[in-house]
């Protein structure tokens, strides 16, 4: 637990209990009905785990991968399996911020009000997300009795009342819908438990972002001043493109946005694999793909309404968006060139996966890493 005289900087069951009390409620399901789903889900992913392992081949014959279980979870359950993550993630750098702050007058009162406020605000934002995700292979979160996972981290999430939600707000097949979003989140497992390097890697990345982040309160205060200013209009020396930013990403550090542009491809060559698996899987075993998939990108792209729009654009949700996109022509380019095999180089180590320019340009790519000498293409995105 990250204190400062005896109080959390952030109140982590106050995040839980507040985006519990704001979450919208599910849609109204019967209780017999809610097992039937739960229990197709559980199948589906089970189903979906040999679909996605025999398209990709990413696992070498013969291995058996990490055992990471399906949690078929409510909008509670994924609020509290990200709390966890969020603590987990969070504390180094709240510890820095408790070295930086120990010892400053008023910091046990400081402490414990600004925990309180961390909370509620946390709670809010989770309540928002909470009703929209539809699964999530949660990746750093230690097992917990409630929340069981991996020995190495990691587990698979799908959200029941929302899946339902959607099936029903898009008019489709709900077998053939719950089959279609299992392939996905199970294209996610598969990365992280054929790529034993991946969490680490991205784990370090996020940790070197938190490291950079600016403690004193002051310095991040002004941050945001100009970070609202750029987005009212009012600052005269606004950079070209702010316009085009989230609040995340205008009050970060310029070494910060180095790292954000790592975590920006390698989540686009992440998101869009697994839409490229998705898409690649689905005609032959979900009848109804088509329709899906052109539903689901009209949901995708249009949003809930306008506050819904803007929030997403507060938040940088709408450059998850671009992830989806980008990534998957990426992958789609990469493969129509090299094969499945040539794009399965990509998991050789952190030096071969894409840099966000060979996102928007996967010939690069190409020619980084398949060029002759292959281990030199490799070397040279790490001097780059």
């Amino acid at each position: 637990m990250t204190s400062i005289g005896g109080a959390e900087m952030v109140d982590w069951n106050l995040a839980v209990a507040t985006a519990t009390r704001l979450v919208r409620p599910g849609p109204e399901i019967s209780r017999d009905e809610a097992r039937a789903v739960v229990a197709e889900l559980r199948r589906r992913a089970k189903t979906s785990e040999r679909h996605v392992r025999e398209f990709t081949r990413m696992m070498p014959p013969g291995v058996t991968p990490a055992d990471t279980p399906v949690l078929v979870v409510d909008r509670a359950g994924w609020v509290k399996a990200n709390v966890a993550g969020f603590r987990e993630l969070l504390a180094p750098l709240l510890g820095k911020m408790q070295d930086r702050r120990a010892g400053t007058p008023g910091a046990a009162v400081l402490g414990a009000v600004g925990g309180k406020v961390t909370g509620v605000e946390l709670g809010m934002l989770l309540s928002f997300l909470a009703s929209r995700v539809l699964g999530q292979y949660e990746t750093f979160a230690p097992a917990s009795r409630d929340l069981p996972g991996s020995a190495g981290g990691g587990r698979l999430l799908l959200v029941a009342p929302n899946i339902v939600h959607v099936e029903r707000e898009l008019e489709v097949d709900p077998h053939d819908f719950r089959l279609w979003v299992c392939l996905h989140e199970e294209t996610h497992r598969t990365q992280f438990t054929a790529v034993p390097w991946l969490r680490e890697h991205i784990e370090g990345e996020i940790q070197t972002f938190l490291g950079a982040t600016e403690v004193d309160p002051m310095t991040v205060l002004e941050r945001l001043r100009e970070a609202a200013q750029s987005f009212a209009g009012a600052r005269p020396d606004a950079e070209r493109g702010d316009e085009g930013r989230s609040l995340v990403e205008l009050v970060q550090t310029p070494e910060q946005r180095e790292v954000l542009a790592r975590l920006t491809a390698v989540m686009s060559l992440l998101e869009g694999h697994a839409d490229f698996v998705m898409d690649g899987v689905g005609p032959e075993v979900v009848p109804s793909v088509a329709e899906i998939r052109e539903k689901f990108q009209q949901r995708r792209a249009s949003g809930a309404g306008r506050l819904d729009a803007a929030l997403r654009k507060l938040l940088g949700l709408d450059a998850k968006l671009r992830q989806y996109r980008d990534g998957e022509r990426f992958v789609r380019a990469v493969v129509g060139q090299v094969g499945m095999d040539g794009f399965n180089r990509v998991w050789t180590s952190p030096n071969t996966l894409p840099t966000k320019a060979e996102i928007a340009s996967p010939a690069d790519w190409v020619a980084r890493i398949h060029r002759k000498g292959g281990e030199q293409g490799e070397e040279a995105r790490g001097e780059a």
